[in-house]
C-alpha cells in the first residue's frame, strides 16, 4: 500500500536535508499533479556534463540533482517563471552568478555565485531587472539549492493553468488575520530572506494558499475546496 503523502510533515523535514527535497517534490508531484514524477523527467548525466564543459565549471550536486529528478517538468517548473535548460545556463554579465531561472517578464534572474559553486546545496541569489543598472546587485534568496527547487514547485503549482488555482489582490487586514487564525502556517522559512513581511505559505482544507504580501494565489486539490476558500475570503478573485 502506498503511505499517503502528508504535506506539512514532508516539507518540515525537507526545510531541513536535501534529500528530503527531493522527496517532497516527488510526493507533491505524485499528490497534487496530474502526473508523478517519472524517469524521463529529468535531464540525462550526459546532458548535465555537457552544460559543465561548455561552461567550464562543475555544477554544485544539489543543481544536478535537482535537474535530473524533474528539470523537464515544465508543469512544475515554468508555468510562469522560466527554469533554464543545462544548454541555456550561463555566468552573468557581471561574472559573478551561474544563472539558471528567469522571471517570467524579465524582472529578475535567479542564480548561484561563483564562490559557492563548490558547495554541495549552495544558496541561491535573485538579481532583480532595475533601470538602475548600478543598484543592480546579487540578493540573498533562499539559504539552499534543493530548498529553492522546493519553493519553485510550490510556486509553479499556484501558477498553473488549470480551474484549481485563483488569485486574490493584497488581504485586508480583517482577511489576512482570518488567514492566519483557520490555516496552517506551513513550515517553510519566509523569502527572500531578510525581506519583511516576505512570502508565507499556508494550507487550509486541501488548498495550498500563498501570501507575497501583494497577492493572495491559491491552489485546491479539488474545485470544492477551491470554492470553499473563495467562500471564506471575501473579494474580488480573478477566476472566481
Amino acid at each position: 500500500m502506498t503511505q499517503e503523502f502528508d504535506l506539512v510533515r514532508s516539507l518540515e523535514a525537507a526545510v531541513e536535508d536535501r534529500r528530503a527535497a527531493w522527496e517532497f517534490v516527488k510526493g507533491f508531484a505524485a499528490d497534487w499533479t496530474a502526473e508523478p514524477l517519472g524517469a524521463g523527467d529529468g535531464w540525462s548525466e550526459a546532458e548535465l556534463a555537457a552544460a559543465e564543459e561548455r561552461l567550464g565549471l562543475r555544477l554544485p550536486a544539489a543543481l544536478r540533482e535537482a535537474y535530473a529528478l524533474l528539470g523537464r517538468r515544465t508543469d512544475l517548473t515554468g508555468n510562469h517563471d522560466t527554469l533554464r535548460t543545462p544548454a541555456e545556463l550561463y555566468v552573468d554579465e557581471t561574472g559573478q552568478a551561474l544563472v539558471f531561472r528567469d522571471e517570467n517578464q524579465g524582472a529578475a534572474r535567479w542564480g548561484i555565485l561563483l564562490t559557492d559553486l563548490a558547495r554541495e546545496d549552495p544558496p541561491v541569489r535573485m538579481r532583480p531587472d532595475l533601470a538602475d543598472k548600478s543598484r543592480e546587485k546579487w540578493e540573498d534568496w533562499l539559504a539552499r539549492t534543493s530548498l529553492a527547487f522546493v519553493e519553485i514547485v510550490l510556486s509553479e503549482s499556484v501558477h498553473a493553468p488549470d480551474d484549481l488555482v485563483d488569485v486574490l489582490e493584497a488581504l485586508e487586514e480583517d482577511d489576512l488575520e482570518e488567514l492566519e487564525q483557520r490555516s496552517a502556517g506551513l513550515p517553510f522559512p519566509r523569502y527572500p530572506e531578510g525581506e519583511e513581511p516576505g512570502t508565507r505559505w499556508f494550507l487550509r482544507d486541501g488548498v495550498l494558499l500563498r501570501d507575497d504580501g501583494a497577492w493572495l494565489m491559491v491552489r485546491g486539490r479539488t474545485e470544492e475546496a477551491l470554492d470553499a476558500v473563495r467562500e471564506a475570503i471575501p473579494g474580488d478573485w480573478l477566476n472566481g
